[in-house]
């Protein structure tokens, strides 16, 4: 009888865990890059450099009817443009995003110098499990 009172606890404690609220979860991301800026000498990035800080949100637009490059992803800071993914490592990015994948961006470094690819790095991250609100 001390067995099955063992066995009864056990499988209430791990329905419980199961049953818990979705927004208890804790947010995870797959890194899928970690570049720098390209850019930022042309777009308001000077203009809110002051403003930004490392961590800050980044919003990524694709431009397919971009003439310069179809792989084009656009940088955002707070609604400003400050910039764009690379050229060279835009492909990815590009491709997740024409599939419908979210992807999620933040400044991972900032730093002072006159070499405009050097200011601003940021991560591009996959999220794991989609954002959801409490009801």
């Amino acid at each position: 009888m001390r067995d099955m009172n063992r066995l009864l606890a056990c499988l209430l404690i791990g329905m419980s865990a199961w049953a818990a609220p979705l927004h208890a979860e804790v947010a995870a991301h797959i890194l899928l890059q970690d570049v720098p800026l390209a850019g930022f000498q042309y777009h308001a990035g000077r203009q809110w450099w002051s403003q930004m800080r490392v961590g800050d949100a980044l919003t990524l637009i694709r431009e397919p009817e971009n003439v310069h490059d179809p792989k084009a992803v656009r940088i955002e800071w707070q609604g400003h443009m400050i910039g764009y993914v690379p050229r060279r490592d835009n492909a990815d990015a590009a491709r997740f995003m024409d599939n419908g994948q979210v992807l999620v961006a933040r400044i991972s470094r900032l730093a002072e110098g006159r070499d405009p690819w050097s200011r601003i790095r940021f991560e591009i991250l996959v999220p794991l499990h989609p954002a959801t609100t409490a009801d």
